[in-house]
């Protein structure tokens, strides 16, 4: 088997977590040779961990070493980083969100066409077992008429600290103002000047509600309308409908229930459910900084017109595993990606679309190529 010689770029919770953990254990696939972050400690601190044999504070530096592919989960934005991975001939792996406007995912884009690389990004729900198994069940409903998106978030915190997890405070006040103001760039890029409130669901839509967008994508296409948009909560939670040119609707809600001081309910409540007149498809997600197994759960009508329940089996691989041997086998073997760049970009402009039905307090139609 072809090893892929790999650099991490971003060493935080996500990486720590899962990626670098899984890279290890995808010996095979892998091979990690250095894991980049600003903060000098924290790379210090994930090589000795993970037993990398370099850590450097600057990117470039990685993308002068002799690597195949870098895997990108660093603080936002990541266009640059990404762009100059892909002129230096690398493959590229990115951590949603990939990008925040249009133009930065074109770029992207681009940059991947020109270098014949892969470039993919980091959506893991596709690789969720229960999702696969959703996609196939969603398939054989005649009549889907309804279908729905709960996200209840309880904080991070409650599921990150499940895990041995460093953070340090050796970066550079300078640095970080850099990051910030790159941030806000990029989101007025996409959206314009907006009230902090837009600025805030938008954020949240980007980064973590598009777990379920990019979702919808792969099961029913592209919405050509926004009928609503509504936000509350300062834009920590909200609310949107989807149409789609079949009629179907769907109703996404994505609510913050942390606290500040952390007394928050344990419970994580992340489900897509599809509904139709003879059948409904029901999934339960784990939280993404688990390493619990998602739910499907079927309801039917039998050819006696009995109605059933069925719970499948689910695999017990991580989605994360799976999503890093997926990239493997896109590099080595020319598998064909099953989350490219070029796909994410319909998810971006979804995105803005919701963010633009709330600041024009009405319907957004939308151009579906």
């Amino acid at each position: 088997m072809s090893r892929i010689k790999i650099g991490v770029i971003g060493g935080g919770a996500i990486a720590q977590v899962h990626h670098l953990p899984f890279l290890k254990e995808l010996a095979e696939e892998f091979d990690v040779r250095v894991v980049c972050d600003i903060s000098e400690k924290l790379g210090e601190y994930d090589a000795q961990l993970f037993q990398i044999p370099a850590h450097v504070t600057d990117y470039r530096k990685v993308l002068d070493m002799d690597v195949d592919a870098v895997l990108l989960c660093q603080t936002d934005p990541k266009t640059d980083v990404a762009i100059a991975a892909l002129r230096a001939g690398k493959h590229v792996f990115i951590e949603k969100p990939i990008c925040f406007s249009l133009r930065e995912v074109d770029s992207i884009i681009g940059a991947a066409r020109r270098s014949g690389k892969i470039a993919q990004a980091g959506y893991v729900k596709l690789f969720e077992p229960a999702f696969e198994a959703a996609q196939r069940e969603v398939k054989s409903i005649p009549d889907p008429r309804f279908v729905q998106i709960n996200h209840l978030h309880s904080g991070n915190v409650l599921h990150v600290r499940q895990f041995r997890t460093r953070k340090f405070d050796d970066i550079p006040q300078r640095a970080k103002d850099e990051i910030q103001k790159a941030r806000k760039a990029a989101i007025n890029e996409a959206i314009g000047e907006v009230p902090p409130i837009a600025e805030r669901a938008f954020g949240i839509l980007s980064g973590s509600l598009i777990h379920d967008l990019y979702g919808l994508r792969v099961l029913f296409g592209n919405p050509n309308r926004v009928a609503h948009t509504e936000l509350w909560q300062d834009g920590r939670s909200i609310t949107t409908i989807l149409e789609y040119p079949s009629g179907l609707r769907c109703v996404a809600s994505w609510m913050d229930l942390s606290n500040a001081d952390h007394s928050n309910v344990w419970d994580f409540h992340e489900t897509l459910e599809v509904y139709g007149g003879s059948k409904r498809v029901i999934v339960k997600y784990a939280t993404g900084f688990s390493r619990g197994m998602s739910k499907l759960t079927i309801y039917g009508v039998d050819g006696d017109g009995r109605s059933y329940r069925q719970e499948p089996v689910m695999d017990w691989e991580s989605p994360f595993r799976r999503e890093l041997r997926h990239f493997h086998e896109s590099v080595t073997q020319g598998t064909p990606n099953r989350s490219p760049i070029a796909s994410a970009r319909d998810d971006i402009s979804l995105i803005i679309d919701i963010t633009r039905a709330y600041l024009a307090k009405g319907p957004i139609d939308r151009k579906l190529a």
